[in-house]
């Protein structure tokens, strides 16, 4: 999102009509009891489940990938209800609070922010589209969504379930563009939401701050793995494979450095290596194998150069390594790289590819200073003796660290978390906060008996 791009006028004047209407439907939309809103989110979510099979086929389309299409459906529709359920819990009008001084009733009453401008990527276009929208219209919000111009397949189907159910319609809008429609959105909604990259991310935060709304942003990883002496290895090689090569390693808490203790740092490399031979690439199309094409055809290239740094500086690839091209798509096999350190783009950089760096280290302490020693913090995983393991969770600079598992921030979406450090910035979008997010927070304050103040100006004075 560049800073001196302009928008055509005929693009200019849909994202501005588009977010007035919005805007004038925003305030009977804030009226309505959370119980209301929450109604018509479910009616949409009958929509979407009619239409689910159209929406998995346009998703694979879109992406290559079949299994993981039908896990953003699943989502999607178990986050409809997750928020229905907070929402139900969380605004309740005139939410009377005990206070310090028993003659003033503090009533909690909350504001909507106003339209929620959504920017999605291409990874999960479905679910990354919808997941800031949901809980931003549960608040009393309305929302313009701009999915990601490299995915549009889904689009048609989505538009047809919103149009379904007209109530929904009024308060949450889709507008297909690139970057420039982005930046228009950003321009005039009452707050963003950004899920992308961390340059774009810091051109839509200062565009943002320029304008005093808030930016709520979710950004890149370069998230570590750390596998201690006394972990089980077999679980730590089959999970630690999954997170790195699920979806193709197109997902911003792929697991993407992977420490582990001396002792154990060759047998844990067979078995990642044995298991990985096992991984199926579609070659043929979705559901032809376990692991699909690049979504975006440039990422291959920046998987290659990094491949190919680290081997320039003494990395040894052992299995897997060199991009394909397949039917015009681009492919590359679960890849492991061993002697690697941190001079190797690999092990500093965002890959977003099925790329797993394995450096052996002297002992925990050495792995958790590694893992630290980023600009990134969105999640972690640690393998290991319970306790030992709780205990290298709690030093990691990260929002979300599973412990013996991987991606649980993922699949557990009730735990609060933030980003750190380059990752985002913002409260969380997972737990009740997802939805907290949306409201600013307004009290009233009421004396339940007027009378005179002792130290108020009296007519003595």
């Amino acid at each position: 999102m560049s800073g001196n791009a302009t928008v055509p006028g005929a693009d200019q004047a849909r994202v501005t009509e588009t977010i007035t209407a919005l805007r004038e439907s925003g305030a009977r939309w804030a009226r309505r009891p959370v119980d209301e809103r929450i109604n018509v989110l479910l009616a949409w979510r009958e929509q979407l489940e009619t239409h689910r099979t159209d929406l998995v086929d346009a998703l694979a389309k879109a992406t290559g990938r079949l299994p993981i299409s039908n896990m953003e459906v699943d989502s999607v529709l178990a986050g409809i209800d997750r928020c229905a359920r907070w929402g139900r819990e969380l605004i309740v009008g005139d939410q009377h609070r005990p206070n310090s001084n028993p003659d003033v009733a503090l009533i909690q009453a909350p504001v909507p922010l106003g339209v929620v401008g959504a920017i999605a990527p291409w990874n999960f276009p479905l679910q990354l589209a919808l997941i800031d929208a949901v809980p931003a219209l549960i608040a009393g919000c309305t929302v313009v969504v701009k999915p990601s111009e490299l995915t549009p397949d889904f689009v048609p189907v989505l538009q047809q379930t919103i149009a379904a159910v007209p109530e929904l319609a009024e308060v949450l809008a889709i507008i297909e563009g690139g970057p420039k429609i982005g930046q228009q959105i950003v321009a005039e909604a009452d707050a963003v939401c950004f899920t992308g990259s961390v340059d774009t991310g810091r051109a839509v935060a200062a565009a943002a701050a320029a304008r005093f709304i808030p930016a709520f942003l979710e950004l890149g990883g370069k998230d570590a793995a750390i596998v201690t002496a006394g972990a089980d290895l077999d679980v730590a090689s089959a999970g630690i494979l999954w997170g790195s090569t699920a979806n193709t390693g197109q997902s911003c808490m792929s697991l993407e450095r992977v420490y582990v203790e001396r002792p154990v740092a060759d047998e844990f490399t067979d078995r990642l290596l044995s298991r990985a031979a096992k991984v199926t690439v579609a070659y043929d199309g979705p559901g032809t194998g376990d692991i699909g094409r690049f979504i975006d055809p440039r990422q291959a290239d920046v998987v290659t150069a990094q491949i190919e740094d680290a081997v320039a500086k003494g990395a040894q690839v052992r299995t897997g390594g060199t991009v394909t091209e397949h039917n015009g798509a681009f492919f590359l096999p679960p890849t492991v790289l061993t002697h690697v350190d941190h001079s190797m783009r690999v092990l500093t950089e965002e890959t977003f590819g099925p790329v797993i760096p394995v450096m052996a280290v002297d002992s925990a302490d050495e792995a958790v200073e590694l893992a630290n020693a980023t600009d990134y913090g969105l999640s972690a995983a640690v393998f290991g003796p319970r306790e030992q393991a709780l205990a290298i969770a709690g030093r990691l600079f990260a929002g979300g660290v599973s412990i013996n598992d991987v991606c649980l921030t993922g699949m557990v979406p009730e735990g609060e978390k933030q980003a750190f450090k380059n990752s985002g910035l913002g409260p969380s979008r997972m737990g009740p906060e997802s939805i907290t997010r949306f409201l600013h927070k307004r009290v009233l304050l009421q004396r339940r008996q007027p009378r005179i103040q002792p130290w108020w100006y009296t007519e003595e004075a």
